[in-house]
């Protein structure tokens, strides 16, 4: 049995660490604050430049003859980009995004692409280093606060790829915030535009049939100056910067709710130690104590 000394030392230990678990929950609520103000001001913007690229879409009816809108005839390597996040102690926000972009690339593996992988965060750049899994760039050093040239750099190396044949898709696996407590592995088409998940979205505003049952107003015609086609090509690399800035953020927010939640969970789990520690540490010097009256005991009776 470890001696009261021993347990009073880990006591001592326990509680430094749930002082530190308890200040990094603070700091990462009052980072998701401003996390979730940003992502509620691009939402809107993001999900109006993505209707706006497939309209336009659909009014050209031919895509252009151009690099970034020509779909390859084949599809023999897919660019992956895992976005997560820089730092660990979050639970399984950094992993699980390493488990679907691995579980994808086996899966096109298995159907005989090549899988190209980019990385947005240390964590699984390094994760997909210890697989052997090299990625093509990393992206690091702005998970906690990605700004847009981060995401317009991380397009013009994606955008570069697809023109000059290094893949012919392009997929992008992030964190989907949805609150403090739950985030979603999201797996989204960014390129080419053809099967990209936007040409697949339905938007409310969209809807023919509203909820209330009353019939809804017909669609504005909209004309385009220059042409649709002209205008789809401007269109595009905005759309590829602007879904990757929303899912940098996205990702962000995930990342600040899972730690929040995470040193929630292990100041929680300290606490239960603590109580442990002390019941155990006051057992220990009961039975120094018996001990220590036995013995007196004993002492008395041999002089009787």
């Amino acid at each position: 049995m470890p001696s009261q000394r021993d347990v009073r030392n880990r006591i001592a230990s326990v509680q430094n660490i749930r002082t530190i678990t308890r200040a990094m929950e603070m700091v990462a609520a009052a980072r998701l604050r401003r996390a979730e103000e940003r992502i509620a001001h691009l939402r809107p913007y993001a999900d109006a430049i993505r209707r706006m690229t497939r309209d336009a879409a659909e009014a050209a009816g031919q895509v252009p003859n151009m690099p970034i809108l020509t779909e390859h005839e084949s599809v023999e390597n897919v660019g992956l980009l895992l976005v997560a996040g820089d730092r660990g102690l979050a639970g399984a926000f950094n992993s699980q995004i390493v488990r679907a972009g691995v579980a994808a690339a086996r899966e096109h593996e298995s159907e005989h692409h090549k899988t190209v992988f980019f990385a947005s965060g240390r964590r699984p750049s390094s994760s997909l280093r210890f697989r052997g899994l090299e990625p093509a760039a990393a992206f690091t050093g702005f998970s906690d606060r990605p700004a847009y040239a981060n995401a317009r750099e991380i397009a013009e190396r994606l955008i570069a790829a697809y023109v000059d044949g290094e893949v012919d898709r392009v997929d992008i696996f992030y964190n989907g915030y949805v609150s403090p407590i739950s985030q979603i592995v999201r797996r989204e088409t960014l390129l080419p535009l053809q099967q990209a998940s936007i040409m697949g979205d339905d938007d409310n505003a969209d809807d023919q049939t509203p909820s209330n049952g009353e019939e809804s107003k017909p669609k504005a015609l909209v004309e385009y100056e220059p042409d649709p086609d002209v205008i789809l090509g401007r269109l595009v690399p905005d759309y590829v910067e602007i879904s990757i800035f929303r899912a940098l953020l996205e990702s962000t927010a995930s990342e600040h709710g899972a730690r929040m939640t995470a040193m929630r969970n292990a100041s929680e789990n300290a606490g239960v130690l603590i109580e442990d520690l002390t019941l155990q540490m006051n057992r220990a010097r009961q039975a120094a104590i018996t001990q220590e009256i036995m013995e007196v005991v004993a002492g008395a009776e041999g002089v009787g």
